[in-house]
């Protein structure tokens, strides 16, 4: 099956004190193992090592650890799909015309990499923000894994 990533589930199959390790880990451990067709946004390596080096967990994440993760464990896995000039520009238009701000333009841009994709599923913890900005298409195919 082809599953796109969102960061969320990449981080949390990542450290194992995550309240979500227990679903995310297992889905990523398929992609490893072949039984799934992993993908995942190229700025998502961003992101998974800023999530890491800032959760909350004792001892904290070393960056050197972080970017080990992202190196030995994610991205020989997955494929990382880029995101060029047009998708920033569409987000924005997407979100303006949406009235939705802040953070939420990391999920307009991770949808439209998913979309490049044709995927089968798209994998998050953050279901609602997903759902609520998915063009119509993309919606049947967010869950958490």
């Amino acid at each position: 099956m082809d599953i796109f990533f969102d960061t969320t589930v990449l981080v949390a199959a990542s450290e194992q004190s995550h309240p979500h390790y227990g679903r995310a880990r297992p889905a990523l451990l398929r992609v490893a193992a072949g039984q799934d067709e992993g993908f995942m946004s190229l700025h998502s390596i961003a992101e998974v090592f800023a999530a890491l080096t800032r959760l909350p967990v004792q001892p904290r994440i070393h960056a050197v650890d972080a970017a080990r993760i992202v190196t030995d464990n994610i991205l020989p896995h997955f494929e990382a799909v880029p995101i060029g000039k047009e998708d920033y520009l569409e987000a924005l238009n997407t979100m303006a015309s949406g009235g939705w701000i802040g953070a939420k333009l990391y999920d307009v841009l991770l949808l439209r990499c998913a979309a490049r994709c044709a995927v089968e599923r798209i994998y998050t913890f953050n279901l609602g923000d997903f759902r609520q900005l998915a063009p119509a298409g993309l919606r049947e195919k967010i869950c958490a894994p």
